[in-house]
């Protein structure tokens, strides 16, 4: 195999994953479409179409609003986040995964009258997540002392 031809298909790539997070957003950006229903609809983030790329969560907060805020200040800091939206009763941010560039959209909703925190995270392409938006979701409730 020619050298030229060895580094293009080997080396490249190789150093492209192991470069610093700085230094690439991912290998490939397999985007997609964000979905239609975002935001808040009738007080509530809209329904999971699938739990196999959806997950959704509420947690009971006696302060919703601050609730969020204090996920907001911990959002900013996950790398491969970005928030996209924010107000003081809703945030919405896409999570782009490491490789290949896959992109989630997260909602939080502070729901004041419910006194609850609504969480929803969708994947934009696929038919499987593998977990990773349920996982997302354990960590923020974790953070918030749900978990």
């Amino acid at each position: 195999m020619p050298l030229r031809r060895f580094l293009g298909l080997v080396l490249l790539p190789l150093l492209l994953l192991l470069a610093p997070a700085g230094a690439r957003a991912s290998l490939f950006h397999l985007e997609g479409p964000a979905p239609m229903d975002l935001g808040v609809q009738a007080g509530s983030l809209a329904p999971c179409p699938s739990p196999a790329h959806c997950a959704q969560a509420s947690w009971s907060e006696p302060d919703p609003s601050a609730a969020l805020a204090s996920i907001s200040h911990l959002l900013g800091e996950q790398e491969g986040l970005a928030i996209e939206k924010q107000t003081a009763s809703y945030i919405h941010a896409t999570a782009t995964s490491r490789l290949f560039g896959f992109v989630d959209d997260l909602e939080l909703y502070a729901d004041q009258a419910g006194g609850r925190l609504q969480a929803r995270s969708i994947s934009r392409l696929g038919d499987s997540d593998l977990g990773v938006n349920g996982r997302r979701l354990d960590q923020i409730g974790a953070a918030l002392g749900h978990g």
